[in-house]
């Protein structure tokens, strides 16, 4: 349950932890490559804040789009330079169109693949019926 500190709501590591269903390993690592700045208690415990918890969300939801922890610190990065948010925007969508290209490539390629897949079966199973009746009429 998040920690209500006045206005501000602060959350736990647990607390991300459930609600985003990554580990806490996951966190501490951004943490480590400074995606996000939790403060420390007095007895040493992370607590995160709403800016976490929405990096967090933008991180996750890059990744889910192909994006390198790379591209989306970046993209991160670039709302603390613009607080409009059209540099991060604009940088975004042409990642975007980068990794729908990469995409495109990789669906045409597996296209590819499955011709060939259903090729190599369809020989297959021609040469196995052939075996097959031959054994038959043999006997």
């Amino acid at each position: 349950m998040p920690v209500k500190k006045s206005v501000n709501i602060e959350y736990l590591i647990s607390d991300l932890v459930e609600e985003f269903g990554i580990s806490q390993r996951t966190i501490r690592y951004y943490e480590e490559l400074g995606l996000i700045h939790p403060r420390r208690t007095a007895g040493n415990h992370r607590v995160y804040t709403k800016r976490d918890r929405a990096r967090i969300i933008m991180i996750l939801r890059g990744k889910h789009l192909g994006f390198s922890l790379q591209e989306a610190a970046t993209l991160i990065n670039l709302y603390d330079l613009d607080p409009t948010q059209i540099k991060q925007y604009s940088e975004g969508i042409k990642l975007a169109y980068l990794h729908l290209k990469e995409v495109q490539e990789r669906k045409k390629e597996l296209d590819l693949l499955e011709k060939d897949l259903y090729d190599a079966i369809t020989e297959a199973e021609g040469i196995y019926q052939f075996l097959k009746q031959k054994e038959e009429n043999d006997v």
